[in-house]
């Protein structure tokens, strides 16, 4: 539990990581789309050959789908109530955060970082060490993340401090969520831990979809394709290599 938890925690660091750096270097909104388009390649990349792949070899074609549906489903619901409560613009690099409430721009970051924090602790279920191509997608994805919402946020008035607190925050619950997903399935069967992969798959997915393509696509243009592709290709490369 105690690994889950450590690994779980390097990932939500790139969170702080890239926030400090949308705060101390106040970069263009085309760089932090092209990164942001980059870290969405390379988890495209993991949830597909590892969690998705993994999945269905161990559970089945009913696992994976069953747990890509409820995953997608569970997200879906969970950011339609977020946004309802003015979250829906918490990755923007533009301010439109001023218009949410803080309380739903911390439940939605907390929201989009769960997931990707339980996909590590189920990799070291699957495979009893900790999956590097996971955790390199996790913190590649995380770092233009919390970099394109940290400067939405000072661009909509929220301090240095609150901005940090936040992300400092999400990174200690990522780390969390690492540790119990690992506790709590520690000793389930495999084709329990085949619909938690997938579900993961699912829910990462949508995020995707929902928050960082959109901002990537918006200020990247059509470079954004490309850089993408860049980052699943690394991805694949990394977890055919290790």
């Amino acid at each position: 539990m105690w690994e889950a938890m450590w690994w779980g925690l390097v990932g939500g660091i790139a969170l702080v990581i890239g926030a400090a750096a949308g705060l101390a270097g106040n970069p263009r909104p085309r760089l932090i789309a092209l990164v942001m388009a980059f870290g969405s390649g390379v988890l495209i990349s993991a949830l597909a050959f590892e969690l998705a792949a993994e999945s269905f070899e161990a559970g089945g074609a009913l696992a994976l789908t069953a747990g890509l549906a409820a995953g997608s489903a569970t997200f879906f619901l969970g950011d339609l109530a977020i946004d309802r409560f003015g979250g829906e613009h918490r990755k923007r690099s533009d301010g439109r955060q001023q218009s949410g409430t803080a309380m739903a721009i911390v439940l939605g970051s907390l929201l989009d970082g769960i997931p990707e924090s339980a996909a590590i602790g189920v990799s070291l279920l699957s495979g009893g060490s900790v999956g590097v191509a996971v955790v390199a997608a996790v913190f590649l994805s995380n770092v233009p993340e919390s970099m394109s919402a940290a400067a939405g946020l000072r661009k909509a008035g929220h301090s240095t401090r609150w901005i940090l607190t936040l992300w400092i925050g999400v990174a200690l619950v990522s780390a969390l969520s690492a540790g119990l997903g690992y506790a709590f399935l520690g000793s389930t069967s495999p084709a329990t831990i085949a619909v938690v992969q997938a579900f993961a798959a699912g829910a990462i997915l949508t995020m995707l979809a929902d928050t960082m393509l959109p901002e990537a696509f918006e200020n990247g243009g059509n470079t954004t394709g490309l850089v993408a592709t860049l980052g699943f290709t690394t991805a694949f490369l990394l977890s055919h290599t290790t």
